[in-house]
This record gives structure tokens, C-alpha cells and sequence, in this order.
């Protein structure tokens, strides 16, 4: 009888192990092959995926320092990507090299065309999660520019587009298209720091979409001017995700970090319970 009784208990738990819960299990199976020891919980925190941050178009992973020093306080791991924006692939490849060296699961937070990318590297099988901040999300054989068709064009986010391809955001208009509630300083920096992308990303077509089996959250900031009115609420409700509006611009990673910081905070915690059981499961199938 209890043999009968453990049987059921574990079945239903089993049952309970989603898609998410599968990627955690196969992430800690890695491990326990390899031979590194997996690292042993110390409450939900501890428990939680690494996070690694993921920028987008025109900035670099320095943007994200004031949300890196929130999480790491909160005692996160966290990783930033510093893409090269050159292509989708340069990208996706970019971030699976930083997702690669991390110990166990990992949550991947992308900001504006950083949401393509994760898309794209988010069926890696360490990861459990995406947040998208203020992030496009195509879906698998989708370009990133069909994301824009039926929606207002942006019209105070210009962006200049170079004779090799490259594009820039318009010096002139970079502060009310881009970072409307930062100070004139922060402003200017991030406009003479910008890090151009090759335009022709935006036609590359996804082979992925890493949304339809890992759960998603979606920050969208209010006073976002890089996207025509509804575009951000649309492709967060069609991914299914977890959305929470803050104030701020296009650079909320920068301007309202507490903000941001406070929503992949909850997406860990939520991973973390998930993760753990699915990792214990993946422990006790090893023969």
C-alpha cells in the first residue's frame, strides 16, 4: 500500500512538470553528467535561475548597471550580453556563450530588439523564463519588422540609417524618442555612446520562439515613444505574458531600474518554484 501510495504521489508530480520544469530538470541533468555538483538551494532566491540581461539596439550592457546592482543586492547571479548587433545570429550567439558558462537555470531579460534576440537563444535548455522590457517578440518564422505593420509609426523615435547599413538614432531627436525621462546628462551620454545595428536584422526571419514553452513577463513602460500606440500591449497579451506597466521611457532600464528590477524578481521567484522540483526530478532519474 504505501509503495501504491508513493507511485501516485509521484505521478502527480510528474504531471505538474511543465515545459519550464523540463528545461530546469534537463539544465541540472548537464550537471550532474559533467560532473560539476549542482548548487545546493539556500531558500528561493538561491534556488533562482541566474539572471542574464540582454540589451538592445543602440545601447550596451552598461545600461543595465543600476538593475545588475538592484538584483545582485537582492543576492541574484546576473549576467549582462553585450551584443554586437550585427546580425540575429551575432546576437543569439552572443548571449548562448554567456548562458553556456552560467552554474544551473537561467532567466533571460531582453530590452527592445534584445526581446528578438532572447527569442530566438531562449530555447537553450538552461533557460525557465523571459521578460521582455519594453522588448519586440516575434514568433518563429515572423521578422522582427512585421511586429511594426498595423501599428502608428513611431514618429518621434528617427532613426539614420548609414550608407553601409548601419543605423543610428537621430542625434536631435534621441532624447525624446529615446530616453524622455532621463536627465540631460544621462541624455546626452547614451546618445554619444550609441551602438549602431545593422538594419537588415530586422528582415531576418526567427527559427524559434522561445515564448511558446517558457513562461513570459512584459514590462512596458507608459511614455515608450520607439513603438506606434498598442504595439508593446500586443505582442506581450499574444505571447501570453505576465504584463506590468510602469512609468518611464524607451530607457526604463536605466530610468526607473527599481521598477524593472522588481518584475524580474518576480519572474525568478516564480521559476524558482518550478525549477526546483523539476531539478530534484532530473536528479532522481540519473541511473
Amino acid at each position: 500500500m504505501a509503495e501504491a501510495n508513493q507511485q501516485q504521489e509521484d505521478s502527480l508530480v510528474t504531471q505538474k512538470i511543465g515545459a519550464v520544469a523540463l528545461a530546469a530538470a534537463a539544465a541540472a541533468a548537464a550537471l550532474t553528467l559533467s560532473g560539476a555538483a549542482p548548487a545546493q538551494p539556500a531558500g528561493e532566491r538561491a534556488a533562482a535561475a541566474t539572471i542574464v540581461l540582454v540589451h538592445g539596439a543602440f545601447a550596451d550592457g552598461s545600461g543595465w548597471r543600476a538593475v545588475y546592482d538592484d538584483l545582485s543586492a537582492r543576492g541574484y547571479r546576473v549576467a549582462i550580453v553585450q551584443n554586437p548587433l550585427t546580425s540575429l545570429s551575432d546576437d543569439v550567439n552572443a548571449t548562448v556563450r554567456v548562458i553556456d558558462r552560467q552554474p544551473g537555470p537561467v532567466l533571460l531579460v531582453g530590452h527592445s530588439w534584445g526581446g528578438t534576440v532572447i527569442t530566438e537563444a531562449g530555447i537553450h535548455p538552461k533557460v525557465v523564463g523571459l521578460v521582455y522590457v519594453s522588448a519586440l517578440a516575434p514568433d518563429a518564422g515572423e521578422t522582427t519588422a512585421q511586429q511594426y505593420e498595423g501599428f502608428p509609426a513611431a514618429s518621434e523615435f528617427v532613426i539614420d540609417t548609414q550608407a553601409d547599413g548601419f543605423g543610428f538614432v537621430n542625434p536631435e531627436r534621441f532624447k525624446v524618442g529615446f530616453a524622455a525621462d532621463a536627465d540631460d546628462a544621462d541624455a546626452a551620454f547614451l546618445r554619444d555612446s550609441q551602438v549602431p545595428i545593422d538594419m537588415s536584422v530586422f528582415a531576418t526571419r526567427l527559427e524559434n520562439a522561445a515564448w511558446r514553452s517558457r513562461p513570459s513577463w512584459a514590462i512596458i513602460a507608459r511614455d515608450d515613444r520607439a513603438f506606434g500606440a498598442g504595439m508593446l500591449l500586443h505582442m506581450a497579451r499574444r505571447i501570453g505574458a505576465e504584463i506590468t506597466e510602469i512609468p518611464g521611457s524607451h530607457a526604463a532600464f536605466l530610468t526607473q531600474p527599481r521598477a524593472v528590477a522588481d518584475v524580474i524578481d518576480r519572474a525568478a521567484r516564480a521559476t524558482a518554484r518550478t525549477a526546483a522540483p523539476a531539478a530534484a526530478a532530473g536528479r532522481r532519474e540519473q541511473p
